[in-house]
């Protein structure tokens, strides 16, 4: 398990820092939008997120 687990943490953590890498302006005003969102938002957003990265598990896995 540690043989996949660890290389996709290291690359979500490549892809984490794409965005502020490359234009660290827009980050920052995404992330203040998304400091303004409420709870309900923000979960709705995780869920999607994880939902999202299930769905490309399963189609890739295949």
């Amino acid at each position: 398990m540690w043989d996949l687990l660890l290389p996709a943490f290291a690359l979500m953590l490549v892809f984490e820092g794409l965005m502020p890498f490359l234009s660290p302006r827009r980050w920052r005003a995404l992330f203040e939008q998304v400091t303004r969102l409420t709870d309900g938002q923000l979960r709705f957003l995780g869920l999607a997120s994880m939902l999202v990265g299930l769905v490309l598990l399963a189609v890739l896995g295949r």
